[in-house]
């Protein structure tokens, strides 16, 4: 569908997986739940949602979490004057200026749990009713909600209602990471800065095929908002110009002022540095390799707020594995020798990430 393919930029697998969901479920009335990290882009999942479906009202957002908890009530449901203090007129909720379109709840894991056994009677009776009022509103809407926390874990913590969870689960959308969409980087970012020029910003920046090379294999913490960051930055920085791939390392994925007098010959400091490996020892031709330090990564939280460090491992893992099947030709016995693992831990990691010979 072109609304899904105008909205939904990329051509990896996962997104097309993603797109073809989208396509199926649009057209009904179930009730969505968009999945995924933070940044990752379910604001434009429920986007692509709403226009593909063709209804005729409005797509209405609502941040749960950036709403404070006693204002979220009259912020969905409305209010009548004089229901509290500072309301001097009527106002028509969310959900009924949603009328005949889509309510989007972003971040429906941070509702109050009063507010969620409220919301869970609109969704049964399809009426909302405003603070101040005993008067029910017929309200015709499609439900999409967000979230990146566990829902599963926070029922069983008590923190959010099963039924609730069970009302909105109905069809669930995972929005895949940007790590796990590298291809689509170079699309992504044509898509991005022809937004940037749309809204008014002048901008001109060309990214080098070392450049694309370096950011799609990177590991993208803050997914699509973050790279949407960096080609800002890089607008700052490098407007007019070529970007090369050490302009990324050096100075996009780190915020570092480029001297165009300073040679930009070592590798990103935050993550990796050269070191030569000592073959001496064993007899061998000694060769200079790019071998990440393990001491490095203690200047991580110097350049970003997080890291998910079991994904970040995996990551690894998986790469040396492949890596080291691709070396010997598919020999796990070879492979588990240059890994320096038993061979039947090979084979179980191997089963654990679905990786093959």
């Amino acid at each position: 569908m072109k609304a899904i393919e105008e909205i939904i930029l990329g051509n990896s697998l996962a997104v097309k997986e993603m797109k073809k969901l989208i396509e199926m479920v649009s057209v009904s009335n179930t009730a969505v739940l968009i999945q995924g990290e933070t940044g990752s882009g379910k604001e434009l999942v429920a986007e692509a949602l709403h226009v593909a479906s063709g209804r005729k009202g409005n797509n209405i957002s609502v941040n749960c979490a950036a709403i404070p908890a006693e204002l979220l009530e009259s912020e969905l449901f409305g209010h009548e004057k004089g229901a509290f203090t500072g309301a001097d007129r009527a106002r028509p909720g969310r959900f009924e200026q949603a009328n005949d379109g889509t309510i989007f709840l972003d971040e429906i894991g941070d509702m109050p749990l009063p507010l969620q056994s409220k919301l869970l009677r609109v969704l049964e009776g399809r009426k909302v009713q405003r603070v101040g009022s005993s008067k029910e509103i017929d309200v015709n809407f499609r439900l999409v909600c967000a979230t990146h926390q566990d829902l599963d874990k926070k029922v069983e913590t008590g923190e959010f209602r099963a039924d609730l969870f069970y009302r909105i689960n109905v069809f669930p959308i995972e929005v895949p990471t940007l790590a796990a969409r590298a291809v689509d980087v170079p699309i992504l970012i044509k898509g991005i800065v022809e937004k940037i020029k749309f809204s008014g910003q002048e901008i001109n920046v060309n990214f080098s095929e070392d450049a694309l090379k370096v950011l799609s294999n990177y590991s993208w913490p803050g997914n699509v908002r973050e790279l949407r960051n960096v080609i800002e930055r890089a607008s700052v920085l490098f407007n007019d110009r070529v970007v090369s791939g050490d302009n990324v390392k050096d100075n996009l994925l780190r915020l570092k002022v480029p001297d165009p007098d300073e040679e930009q010959d070592e590798l990103w400091a935050a993550s990796t540095a050269l070191v030569e490996t000592d073959s001496e020892e064993k007899g061998e031709e000694q060769v200079s390799l790019p071998i990440p330090k393990a001491e490095q990564y203690k200047d991580w939280f110097l350049y970003f707020d997080k890291m998910d460090l079991r994904r970040h491992l995996s990551e690894i893992e998986i790469v040396m594995i492949e890596a080291a099947l691709l070396k010997t030709d598919g020999s796990v016995s070879q492979a588990s020798d240059a890994l320096k693992l038993r061979r039947t831990t090979l084979i179980e990691k191997m089963k654990k990430y679905g990786i093959s010979k």
